[in-house]
């Protein structure tokens, strides 16, 4: 990572935000992209960027592009025009868990919630499985949902940190179809840091 500029180190926190909650995969991305910033959960992909153009935190790390699924639309089209610097990035492998209430099993389970990537990256298996896919905002607020709504015919897919997050128990692990899964993500800041590998405002 590219060393901050004196005065942007001066004035912004040492955090890093991302697009989700507690769990989600841009959390795990986060905290092994530089375990010395502390990870802000944003609910969308705006707020994160607004985050940095606003002074709050000094970096976010949005997903564009997986193996698996391919781009992340709606990121490809917000940064344009975000006016944020491109200063890094970083690639995370992707682990998929399916989890589900204490009590459920496989045979109790009817639909699988989930972000549409991560439902995307895991099409093979939850065709196998035999349960139908509901597209969700993210990966760590489907196992939040699960959690709370207590409807053991609903299960998530998510992270085992979700899982350990909102206490939920792992029915089957690594369901990726893919086992080269990976995200790759881009390190936005306020300022150029060095010599960044591009603009967003390109």
């Amino acid at each position: 990572m590219a060393s901050a500029s004196k005065t942007n180190s001066q004035t912004t926190p040492a955090s890093v935000a991302y697009q989700g909650e507690p769990g989600a995969n841009s959390h795990i991305a986060c905290v092994n992209y530089d375990k010395r910033l502390e990870p802000i959960a944003c609910a969308t992909f705006e707020d994160a960027i607004s985050a940095v153009r606003g002074g709050s935190v000094r970096y976010a790390l949005i997903p564009v592009e997986n193996s698996v699924a391919g781009r992340v639309a709606d990121v490809h089209h917000l940064l344009p025009n975000s006016g944020v610097h491109i200063v890094g990035e970083h690639f995370e492998r992707i682990y998929h868990q399916l989890m589900a209430l204490p009590g459920a099993d496989l045979s109790t389970l009817k639909t699988v919630h989930s972000h549409t990537q991560a439902l995307g990256q895991c099409r093979s298996a939850l065709h196998e499985l035999g349960l139908k896919p509901v597209p969700e905002a993210d990966t760590a607020g489907s196992a939040r949902m699960v959690a709370e709504e207590g409807d053991l015919t609903k299960a998530a897919i998510a992270s085992k940190l979700a899982a350990e997050i909102y206490g939920l128990h792992i029915l089957k692990s690594g369901i990726e179809d893919a086992a080269h899964n990976t995200t790759r993500f881009l390190v936005l800041a306020n300022e150029a840091e060095g010599r960044p590998l591009a603009t967003a405002r390109c």
